[in-house]
């Protein structure tokens, strides 16, 4: 997919449409379609200003003219009013072509025209919008990085707290019935299908959580599960699987609930691959959970500093517990941050209750566990201004302020 990056338009001269001061002028870019024009993107408006400069922007070519460098897009100049009500100062067309005219050391200009001023004596425009520069970037989508030679690293956390009750009784989160089945076997089987497909070797390290494991029975909360320190790959979803069962006997459940300790063992090996500088890798930790988070200000912590790695979390909750912690960490509804106050860099921790697709297709957990990773990935290599291992465009510098997702 390719981008616009427009360095500040600016604007010199407007007309003043406020009866006492300056107009508070924005720009609207519309997009050529068969109905009409369409709105593609709309500039902040600045304050008691006639010659404007506008913060920089990044458009998809799709969004601003269809992919066609020739098509017509129109730009309107509007002086603001707090009651809706737009005082229009002037407009101009033009084309992507023309536009891409403007380089550091050229500038293209436009004159703004009001079409109801133009028989006017004397009137020549509305002011002048000065574009100094624009940039054409190729942005590359997750799919890209795949075929591109980004390897997925999936990593798989499991719960063994004691809230979970005894494995051997029919109430326990770990109880295995009969068919084979229980919430924690039914979250490794919907994720890790999907996932597994994007795994070149498809195998998996899996580890468990909040138990006393043999021989010293002592409290680990970064174990594997085939309890092969050396070696904690299980191959495929099925050994995932297998390991687990077999797993779950030696184990003694207990506690706490600490989810800091796999984050930053995963991100560790996020933070070797960052060092490569390359979009080779990527790491997905699924943790799958039943109860709340003791360890709050640490994970938060964990988290924050994985939202600078190639990395993201998928946190399941399974049984009936309240899992407010945990749609805190997704930071859907605002920026997560460290206990200190440390900012987030992105959004990578997606959380979704197993209780909700209960009577669902297994597809539909997956879909919804897995939606945000694609956008994930190719986000973090756009900010690192990273292109897929093989391919033979690049990518313009990282800006530090473009969204993960295509930006508009």
């Amino acid at each position: 997919m390719a981008a616009v990056g427009a360095p500040p338009p600016r604007a010199s001269d407007c007309v003043t449409k406020d009866f006492f001061g300056k107009s508070d002028p924005f720009l609207e870019f519309y997009k050529q379609t068969e109905t009409g024009w369409q709105l593609a993107h709309r500039t902040e408006v600045i304050k008691n200003n006639l010659n404007p400069t506008w913060k920089p922007f990044r458009i998809s070519m799709q969004s601003l003219c269809g992919g066609d460098v020739e098509k017509l897009i129109k730009v309107d100049c509007y002086d603001y009013n707090n009651s809706g009500s737009h005082d229009f100062i002037g407009s101009f067309q033009t084309t992507l072509s023309q536009i891409q005219q403007a380089t550091q050391s050229y500038a293209a200009e436009f004159e703004c025209i009001n079409s109801k001023k133009g028989k006017k004596k004397g009137y020549k425009n509305s002011g002048v919008i000065i574009i100094k520069q624009c940039k054409t970037v190729k942005e590359y989508t997750f799919l890209d990085y795949i075929m591109g030679g980004c390897q997925i690293n999936f990593t798989i956390a499991i719960d063994f707290t004691g809230s979970n009750g005894d494995p051997k009784s029919p109430r326990s989160l770990h109880y295995i019935n009969p068919q084979g089945y229980n919430e924690y076997l039914a979250a490794i089987w919907a994720v890790g299908n999907v996932i597994q497909d994007y795994d070149s070797d498809k195998m998996f390290p899996a580890f468990g959580f909040g138990a006393q494991i043999p021989p010293t029975w002592q409290v680990s909360h970064e174990f594997p599960i085939n309890f092969n320190a050396a070696n904690p790959f299980c191959a495929g979803v099925e050994g995932v699987v297998l390991a687990y069962q077999q797993c779950l006997p030696q184990v003694k459940l207990y506690g706490p609930t600490n989810f800091a300790p796999i984050i930053n063992h995963v991100a560790h090996f996020g933070r070797q691959a960052l060092q490569q500088q390359t979009a080779s890798q990527y790491f997905v930790l699924l943790i799958i959970t039943d109860g709340v988070i003791t360890d709050m200000d640490q994970t938060r912590s964990a988290i924050v500093n994985a939202s600078r790695l190639p990395m993201s979390i998928i946190i399941v909750g399974v049984g009936g517990a309240n899992f407010e912690a945990m749609e805190f960490l997704d930071g859907d509804d605002g920026t997560l941050r460290s206990a200190t106050g440390e900012a987030a860099l992105r959004d990578i921790v997606q959380f979704v209750p197993f209780r909700q697709f209960t009577n669902c297709p297994q597809e539909a957990l997956a879909q919804s566990v897995l939606a945000e990773v694609p956008g994930q990935v190719a986000g973090f290599f756009k900010l690192m201004g990273l292109k897929p291992p093989h391919s033979d465009s690049t990518l313009s510098d990282p800006l530090p302020s473009a969204p993960p997702s295509d930006p508009i």
